[in-house]
């Protein structure tokens, strides 16, 4: 990392794009108190309060009147113990971890504290039905409390969205972030990052660290693979933690490195784990049997949406409904994919006359994969069932006969399998997926080797809880790209 005079730093300051200069004209004035984390602290503890409070009025309105429980004092002590407790919830959310993470991590989520809200407030409501029948100090019904909980679980994941979304539109919740290290790591950190704004992360150059972290008003610092030593490293990493500056050190094998690790210690000195893939039986069958379930309830409640949307396509163009391609399976068995037909009857055979206009065909793309922006081979009606996803709905059939998962790899056809070697063809230990690391992350816009990674690290690291969150991160991706 060369070092600038302080008098080249501020020239660089004459240089910055216009949003970066409305960032820092605009926080000048913020406190770093008030920043990000502050921010979107108080937004989530009072999307969970109005939340709480929402679900609770509900529930003594609805369960009380239907059962006839009238009684005043009995309300007025439920009243009374809710909003004595209410603090209290508050305060076990923050040992949670459920107010500090969005200022710790760049791309952390709603999806990503669902599973830690579930289980504060199963906990939560059945020991508040426990606090009513040992204490006698107020009596709700067992049904109250279920509608409360119900209604408490949807409701503050509900609000948080709403929460986060809003304090993204907001200066505040910007970070403005140097990558050390513009090798190939650090290019593809800062690519990563400028692809997602919602992740509220402005990227600034590096020249003289410190100078510049003061002068851009630095949050975020990622050192990823800088040529400078390791005492260097350590004593910047020191200063910068001085300033309040978040630093992310990229790890030396993040190609086998999962987000979620086992750090332990030997003596002081921490150690990273990368456990061994083992998938065992039973494993397999739990996600079999989510996938059963939720693809059978899928194809029933979904039902009369495939028949209008059947309908619709034979109205606007002649040829099948649904577009059947061989995709290559798990333990690389093929199968044929399903999906709603989005382009005219011949399409397969008109692909050489726009071959050309392959996107990954161009400089800096990657000729492995075959993606053409508004194609000109695209139905009316298939644009708008692409913007929406609405073309993937069939695979369900394909993960109740087997052929595929909810959540799980990118089922490749089989000229881009071909390219698949070595240690790669680890990903399709498991069976393709609807939706994976992939759709979340990119989609199309990933380069095929890192599709690849990205699918071996999901094999090698799978999870219930991985696959719930990679589920509900899919409706904002797909939301974001229909907005596109």
């Amino acid at each position: 990392m060369s070092t600038l005079p302080l008098a080249a730093t501020h020239q660089l300051y004459d240089v910055l794009d216009a949003r970066t200069r409305e960032i820092l004209e605009y926080r000048r004035d913020v406190p770093i108190g008030k920043r990000r984390g502050w921010l979107v602290r108080r937004a989530l503890l009072t999307a969970d309060v109005v939340a709480l409070t929402a679900a609770f009025i509900v529930a003594e309105i609805v369960v009380s009147s239907r059962s006839g429980q009238h009684g005043v004092l009995s309300q007025a002590a439920e009243i009374g113990m809710f909003v004595v407790l209410l603090p209290l919830w508050v305060v076990v959310a923050k040992l949670y971890g459920l107010y500090d993470k969005d200022e710790e991590r760049a791309d952390h989520t709603t999806a990503d504290d669902l599973v830690r809200m579930f289980h504060l407030l199963t906990v939560g409501t059945f020991l508040l039905y426990a606090l009513s029948r040992v204490t006698l100090w107020f009596s709700p019904t067992f049904s109250k409390l279920f509608v409360f909980w119900l209604l408490a679980i949807v409701g503050t994941g509900v609000l948080r969205v709403a929460a986060r979304a809003y304090c993204r539109r907001h200066l505040s919740y910007l970070q403005n972030a140097i990558i050390v290290g513009a090798g190939d790591v650090g290019q593809t950190i800062a690519r990563k990052l400028l692809k997602h704004p919602e992740y509220g992360i402005n990227l600034g150059d590096s020249g003289d660290l410190l100078n510049l972290v003061a002068l851009l008003d630095v949050e975020r610092v990622i050192f990823a693979f800088s040529g400078e030593d390791h005492e260097t490293s350590v004593r910047l990493i020191r200063e910068l933690n001085d300033q309040n500056v978040q630093v992310d050190i990229v790890p030396r094998f993040f190609d086998v490195v999962s987000p979620v690790v086992d750090v332990h210690a030997v003596e002081g000195i921490p150690l990273v784990g990368v456990r061994p893939p083992r998938l065992d039986r039973s494993s397999q069958l739990l996600k079999r049997t989510v996938d059963i379930v939720a693809s059978a309830i899928g194809l029933s409640i979904l039902a009369p949406v495939f028949a209008l949307v059947a309908l619709v396509i034979k109205l606007d163009s002649d040829g099948p409904v649904l577009f059947l391609q061989t995709r290559m399976g798990a333990r690389d068995e093929v199968f044929r994919i399903a999906k709603f037909r989005t382009m005219v009857a011949d399409a397969e055979a008109q692909k050489t006359r726009v071959i050309h206009l392959n996107k990954h065909a161009r400089p800096g793309g990657d000729a492995r994969m075959f993606k053409i922006d508004n194609d000109p081979r695209m139905t009316r009606v298939g644009r708008l069932l692409r913007r929406f996803s609405i073309d993937e709905l069939p695979q369900l059939w394909n993960v109740l006969r087997g052929d595929m998962s909810l959540v799980g790899p990118r089922p490749l056809i089989l000229s881009e399998h071909a390219h698949v070697l070595d240690w790669a063809h680890r990903r399709l230990d498991l069976r393709p997926g609807i939706t994976g690391l992939w759709q979340v992350l990119g989609r199309d816009a990933i380069p095929f080797d890192e599709m690849v990674k990205l699918d071996y690290l999901y094999v090698t690291t799978w999870s219930l809880a991985g696959d719930l969150q990679l589920l509900l991160r899919t409706i904002p991706a797909v939301a974001r790209r229909s907005t596109a």
